[in-house]
């Protein structure tokens, strides 16, 4: 029987990565690079081993693979954070961007090498891998030093750089040369599709989700999230953007709903895999020969990432306001070049934008950063150390000034909170009822000339066009205008006045060129544009009231979807016991914590830390869901069930006292499991709150979730009454939670 080159190709791939991520696990590296190294291995520059065939099809997977990574980066992106970053990762993030811009541009001219070479290598250069600098933070035990916050900002910020690289990088590649009126028009059709599928999505697939809420298993909801990523991949390949885009757009957007953890979990195993694919792709690119020949632009290069990168970045930290030994701090720790680099050479390199030698110079320069990231993260401390002392006080006050100045900025924040209010709703309406126009002329006009006289289906369509945007012309003339904020500024001082006029005059003036835009398109007659826009307006006049309410009404389902997962903590908590993201663990109580001698009812860890005993073991004897006045005593070992981060918290709580404490993260023998249980309607349990059902007592299960069907699980309180058909969801003992499914399910014996 033939086997088809695919599959003995997915074999040798997949039994590289597997053999090299075991191998990089145990030797504490990052799998990232054990899966490059097995790209390598079964490229087809190696010629000890087995190589594959189609390679073609392999580059299709890669691709599947940057949809599923930009996708998952999507899920991981928060618009609400990006809102809230200050001025200095701004700062920061652009400065640290155009240096290695031109550094690479420099590096290119050194070795003769193309422009667009240097511009592309200058562009991987200054971005910094995410996933690694996260891990080696993690593993150094620094994620909660209050530098870390800074570094986050400036990696979330590079990831919306990247994504417009991608773009830019593109339109540059397929002409061959700079064009700026290119560049601009790429810009702008960036930002109008952006905020249009963002706006669109967070309205319209929240209310999909919940309205297909009860059909949504992991199944299901996996392919509703996979088909509304292609879905948009799709429509980002037609208007002209990478598929990469679009997947990360999606992302974005599943993001801000009430399952993106749910669907983080449930795509994460399908991530994985064609994210593995993409990375030993990378890996079969690389040539020795190559490595050979170039290896004084590796050495360069390296150079420029670990020392001239690390210098910028830290007067680009400091140009933003940040303060010496913060700088030194954030700026080596971005030294890893990673996953956005490796994607922006792959598509360069299929657009034949830059010579093939630059991409095993960034995979090379990426392992070696890689390597030396948690060297360079322990030398910043000791490096500031040794500096700070021979800075100059007069660049000390300098600085010292810059902060203050960010600080005393802040008694401008309500002109800064009017200006960025008046641009989010102009930029907001105006792409929306551009969207409207474009879709009445090229979708609805093309349809009615079909069927009815030309100048009928203008007519039709003009008014339809115009009715839609009454909705959306009026919240730019006047949203955020003329309110408390407006009167007070337009009081405080006379000088304030002009600008707000001005401010009024503009946002008027962009609405009567969205109207007229949308009649002459229609008519070319100036009569016909005069008297439409005065029609339109006095329209507008009348129906204000009607136009309020129906955009207060838009506005409030927005506003309520883009805030579902901070006003839905239910969620959260149903969406941990679904995804099995509580697990058990097992730690041991200091001999002097303030909690011995205490009952478990009186250390109430649940309401505190948001974790629950499942088990003492002391001695010899284990004691499964002890009652709440079972007391805790010095060395007892505590099996505890809660998620990842509330365990984490219990466990530094608990470290404060002991510092000898040993937290065991791996789970613990399956004793102890999670199950639900129906309640039918008649059980003996039916109408009984659940301090009185002696569930606890009588069968050693505690709850931990009560589901009637609804969108929300309900957490388990004493005062909660179980009802006829409510599922719970217990843990406990196999034995003991049968013996209560069994008691539970034999209604005779409770009606006599």
């Amino acid at each position: 029987m033939h086997l088809p080159v695919l599959i003995s190709d997915l074999a040798l791939i997949l039994l590289c990565a597997a053999v090299m991520s075991l191998l990089f696990k145990k030797l504490k590296q990052p799998v990232i690079l054990g899966y490059i190294v097995a790209g390598f291995l079964a490229g087809p520059y190696m010629p000890f081993t087995d190589t594959i065939v189609d390679a073609e099809a392999i580059k299709t997977w890669a691709e599947i693979g940057v949809i599923f990574l930009l996708f998952s980066l999507g899920l991981e992106f928060s618009f609400k954070k990006l809102l809230k970053i200050g001025s200095a990762p701004v700062v920061a993030t652009i400065l640290i961007l155009v240096s290695m811009i031109f550094i690479g541009i420099g590096i290119g001219a050194v070795f003769k090498w193309g422009f667009m070479d240097g511009l592309y290598l200058g562009g991987m250069i200054a971005m910094s891998s995410t996933s690694i600098i996260i891990k080696a933070l993690d593993d150094l035990g620094l994620k909660q030093k209050k530098f870390t916050s800074l570094i986050f900002s400036v990696l979330i910020l590079e990831d919306i750089v990247a994504i417009i690289m991608m773009i830019l990088f593109g339109t540059l590649g397929k002409g061959g040369s700079i064009d700026s009126q290119e560049i601009f028009k790429s810009v702008i059709s960036m930002v109008f599709y952006l905020v249009l599928w963002f706006v669109a999505g967070i309205y319209f697939v929240p209310l999909i989700l919940k309205k297909c809420k009860s059909y949504l298993n992991n199944e299901t909801l996996l392919i509703v999230s996979l088909t509304l990523c292609f879905l948009m991949v799709y429509a980002a390949s037609i208007a002209g953007f990478s598929a990469a885009f679009g997947a990360f757009v999606m992302g974005s957007i599943l993001a801000e709903t009430t399952e993106s953890e749910h669907i983080e979990h449930i795509t994460a195993p399908i991530k994985d895999l064609f994210g593995a694919i993409f990375f030993v792709s990378v890996g079969m690119m690389i040539v020795p020969e190559m490595l050979v020949t170039y290896w004084l632009p590796i050495l360069v290069v390296t150079f420029a990432v670990l020392v001239l990168r690390t210098i910028v970045s830290v007067f680009s930290f400091m140009a933003g306001g940040t303060n010496f030994r913060t700088s030194v701090e954030c700026a080596m720790s971005l030294a890893p070049v990673g996953e956005f680099s490796f994607i922006i050479a792959t598509l360069g390199i299929s657009l034949g934008a830059i010579s093939e030698h630059i991409y095993p110079i960034i995979v090379s320069v990426s392992v070696v950063t890689t390597f030396v990231t948690p060297y360079m993260i322990k030398l910043a401390k000791p490096i500031a150390d040794k500096i700070e002392p021979h800075i100059p006080e007069k660049f000390k006050r300098e600085i010292a000034r810059n902060e203050s100045a960010s600080e005393s900025a802040r008694s401008n924040r309500q002109w800064r909170q009017l200006h960025k209010d008046s641009a989010i709703t102009v930029m907001v309406y105006t792409v929306l009822s551009i969207a409207i126009i474009e879709i009445c002329e090229y979708t609805l006009f093309p349809y009615l000339s079909n069927i009815i006289p030309d100048i009928w289906a203008r007519v039709s369509t003009l008014v339809v066009s115009l009715i839609a945007l009454l909705a959306f012309v009026r919240p730019i003339v006047v949203k955020g205008l003329y309110d408390e904020r407006y009167w007070g500024l337009w009081n405080d001082k006379y000088f304030n006045r002009a600008p707000l006029v001005l401010l009024s005059a503009f946002r008027a003036l962009i609405a009567v060129t969205l109207v007229t835009y949308a009649i002459h398109n229609m008519f070319y007659s100036t009569w016909v544009v005069l008297g439409g826009t005065i029609m339109f307006a006095v329209a507008m006049w009348i129906l204000s009231r009607q136009l309020i309410k129906g955009q207060n009404h838009m506005e409030s389902v927005f506003m309520s979807n883009f805030n579902s997962k901070e006003n839905n903590s239910d969620a959260g908590f149903a969406k941990e016991l679904m995804d099995r993201n509580l697990h058990l663990t097992e730690l041991q109580m200091p001999f002097n914590s303030k909690w011995c001698g205490k009952t478990v009812g009186e250390a109430n860890w649940g309401r505190l830390y948001g974790v629950h005993i499942t088990s003492i073991l002391r001695d010899s004897c284990r004691i499964n869901i002890p009652s709440i006045d079972m007391q805790l005593f010095p060395g007892d070992k505590i099996q505890l069930i809660g998620s990842d981060d509330n365990l984490t918290l219990f466990a530094m709580e608990l470290k404060k006292e002991d510092n000898m404490l040993k937290l065991d993260s791996t789970t613990s023998d399956n004793t102890i499991e999670m199950a639900r249980v129906v309640i039918p309607t008649g059980s003996c349990y039916d109408g009984k709150k659940i301090k009185e059902s002696q569930i606890r007592k009588d069968f050693r299960c505690m709850i931990v979730g009560l589901d009637r069907g609804a969108d929300n699980l309900i957490r388990p309180l004493p005062d909660n009454e179980i009802l006829g058909g409510d599922m719970l969801w217990v843990a406990g003992e196999s034995s003991d939670i049968k013996a209560l499914r069994e008691k539970a399910n034999d209604i005779s014996s409770s009606n006599k």
